[in-house]
């Protein structure tokens, strides 16, 4: 006869390891099958306390035994499930030897479970943790990979991007755009933080205008730059197919730069240095 591997007896109700009435049975060799299990318990309703036992129907019994493809068997209106500390006062009620040796198996068999299910939730935790850190990882990675692409009137979703590009910094806004001019400084002049603007053409009279009533923009005149760029705190690099008074007018992109020689190359041009 193959071995009985008691592991595979313990089943998980409600959060509960239990084992059936009809495999203890067999376990302890009951000549009645599982009516003898349940005939002790009735006969000593004292020693099983609720929490020593569940009641299960047939149905439940059947599902349960259906995962490990073993025989069904047992009483037709339901089945009793004993916990840890159900199967430890049958034994004691039963008072055979051969009760005695298998609830030690059945103890240690317990035993290893709960070992088993404690180290399967640590690598559940684990594998949790990982899946966190994968995400948290994944999130910068969908940060670092901004390419964003506006077709032709597109106007609003254009310049909603143009902010939330300001709104990342902490400190300081860094923009060269030769075409700079009055849509550029009407967008910046509520924006409370250390502003650079770096161009070629934008006039003498609006700068003076706009820094006699607005502090937070300073202009650095450089013929440098053919493209559109802006810097985030020294830090994160963004480029823009289209200049700033135009976007959303035609089709163009705006691309984050993760190269950091770029960046650092281009402070240097303006001769501002890298942090």
């Amino acid at each position: 006869m193959k071995e009985i591997i008691i592991e595979d007896l313990i089943y998980e109700i409600k959060g509960v390891q239990v084992m059936l009435d009809s495999d203890l049975a067999k376990l302890y060799n009951c000549k009645n099958g599982a009516k003898e299990i349940n005939q002790a318990v009735k006969n000593n309703p004292n020693k099983f306390p609720d929490r020593y036992l569940l009641r299960i129907t047939e149905k439940e019994f059947n599902s349960l035994k259906s995962i490990h493809l073993t025989s069904k068997g047992g009483a037709r209106k339901g089945h009793t499930a004993f916990t840890e500390q159900g199967v430890y006062m049958l034994a004691t009620i039963l008072k055979s030897d051969i009760a005695i040796e298998v609830s030690i198996r059945i103890m240690d068999a317990f035993v290893k479970m709960r070992r088993y299910f404690a180290s399967n939730n640590e690598i559940l935790l684990n594998h949790e943790n990982r899946l966190l850190v994968l995400e948290s990882a994944f999130d910068k990675f969908k940060e670092k990979g901004i390419n964003k692409i506006f077709f032709e009137n597109e106007l609003y979703d254009a310049f909603s991007l143009l902010i939330d590009i300001f709104n990342k910094t902490n400190k300081e806004i860094i923009i060269i755009d030769n075409y700079a001019g009055k849509e550029l400084l009407d967008i910046l002049k509520n924006i409370d933080r250390k502003i650079i603007i770096v161009s070629k053409n934008i006039d003498d009279v609006l700068k003076n205008k706009y820094k006699s009533q607005y502090s937070n923009v300073s202009f650095i005149n450089n013929d440098s730059f053919h493209d559109r760029f802006i810097i985030i705190d020294r830090k994160i690099l963004f480029s823009s197919g289209a200049s700033f008074k135009d976007l959303g007018k035609k089709c163009f992109g705006i691309h984050k730069i993760d190269d950091m020689d770029y960046l650092n190359r281009i402070l240097k041009v303006i001769n501002i240095d890298y942090e």
